[in-house]
């Protein structure tokens, strides 16, 4: 199991592989009973990763070579099982030291042992309060706590506390088939605990994450799992029976099958570049039911793919940095670069300037993006803004999080959500 935990962690760390990529195989690969457990480690181990890599420098005369990527891995997953797993002292040792074999590197035996034997011997050398080292206490890089406190200089310790805490299962209920209150009286039925997720007409957050086929009625489409900030993006686009809708970046579909789910006959094209990802909305309309045309196209070339019939809604949930759902993708911290922002800001101008134009007199697009840095989200509303007068920001009225330029910024962890910021902007004539 360390091993194997190892082995998915390496893929991150030595080769930029994405968790979500690397993770199901290996937890295909093991027994069912063993993959809550591997799950964990990854995550665990990945989410604190940069911090037990400043552990193991005070511990280790010398650092691991290049090629030894999966026992610094291994390493990490040691000492996740120390810090935050609670697991007895001598079998951590014992599986971890005999995951050395498993990975190809019993020469490594003694400096496992050594390592983690030292740990147990004072185990303050893992508590973040006396790390100097800004990086490795909130166990964030430096360069993406310096824009965190940059653009949230009131709210930037909670953010990075909130990356670091696991997120909540948050359930989106069927409409269609009962209401939130129905639904979360047959959870109690089987056991489950749940309770409404703040400022959502149909979420509830459960008290513990379970697998999905414990959920009553999943595979009959009564329920959905999709954070509760995810789960505003329906209301806000506020599409009505009859209307053209746009789901712009679909996959993997949460936010089209809840707006089919909330408005009954829409015309609706769900439209994303990336087959597989696409394949996932398919698989998750035909379980709720729900039909749609999905088109595997390239967004910024509509020539490709657009039929010249303009939007009544457009609803964009940009590609980004993500650094709103570290929670829930911890290896982001580990994978994303300074030069990323800069790249996917121009992109997000880019997608925003295409879908404008596919937008109707009158229509509303809602630019979403699951990042917390401004450089994507108000930044890039206020250079398209600049030069287009006919569009107008409908402002949000509502509660939830905060005001944050022509758009709304809820941050990691408020009410229980993901960081998401969503803007809405209606497109007016200039001629009276």
């Amino acid at each position: 199991m360390r091993a194997e935990a190892a082995r998915v962690i390496a893929a991150v760390v030595g080769r930029g592989a994405s968790l979500s990529t690397v993770l199901p195989p290996a937890l295909a690969a093991v027994a069912p009973a063993e993959r809550g457990l591997l799950q964990q480690l990854c995550y665990g181990s990945l989410r604190f990763g940069l911090r037990y890599r400043a552990v193991l420098g005070e511990l280790m005369s010398r650092p691991l070579k290049a090629r030894d990527v999966d026992l610094e891995a291994l390493l990490w997953v040691g000492l996740h099982q120390i810090d935050a797993l609670g697991m007895p002292p001598h079998a951590v040792v014992h599986a971890t030291v005999g995951a050395c074999r498993l990975l190809g590197k019993d020469w490594a035996r003694g400096l496992v042992n050594g390592v983690l034997r030292n740990v147990l011997r004072d185990s303050a050398v893992l508590d973040p309060e006396r790390m100097s080292d800004v990086q490795a206490r909130h166990a964030h890089p430096d360069w993406l706590i310096t824009q965190i406190r940059h653009d949230w200089p009131a709210h930037w310790e909670a953010i990075l506390a909130a990356n670091n805490r696991q997120a909540p299962m948050t359930l989106r209920v069927n409409a269609r088939h009962m209401d939130r209150a129905a639904y979360a009286a047959r959870l109690r039925d089987d056991g489950l605990e749940s309770h409404p997720a703040p400022h959502t007409e149909t979420g509830l957050i459960l008290a513990s994450p379970v697998a999905v086929d414990q959920l009553p009625g999943f595979q009959q489409g009564w329920v959905s799992v999709q954070d509760s900030a995810a789960q505003l993006a329906a209301p806000l686009l506020d599409a009505a029976p009859g209307m053209r809708v746009l789901d712009a970046c679909a996959a993997p579909g949460g936010k089209t099958a809840h707006l089919l789910e909330r408005t009954t006959d829409l015309d609706l094209v769900a439209l994303d570049i990336d087959s597989a990802r696409l394949q996932r909305v398919q698989d998750t309309l035909s379980r709720l039911g729900l039909t749609a045309e999905i088109r595997c196209a390239d967004l910024s070339m509509p020539e490709t793919w657009h039929d010249g019939r303009p939007f009544d809604r457009i609803l964009l949930d940009a590609p980004c940095s993500a650094t709103g759902v570290i929670r829930r993708h911890p290896d982001i911290k580990l994978l994303r670069r300074p030069a990323d922002i800069t790249n996917l800001a121009g992109r997000q101008q880019a997608l925003l300037e295409t879908t404008w134009n596919l937008l109707a007199p009158d229509g509303v697009l809602l630019y979403a993006t699951c990042a917390v840095l401004r450089a994507e989200n108000e930044a890039v509303l206020s250079a398209f803004l600049a030069g287009h007068p006919e569009a107008v920001v409908e402002p949000l009225v509502t509660t939830w999080g905060h005001l944050a330029g022509a758009g709304r910024q809820n941050l990691p962890g408020e009410d229980e959500a993901d960081g998401f910021f969503y803007a809405r902007l209606r497109r007016v004539s200039l001629h009276r």
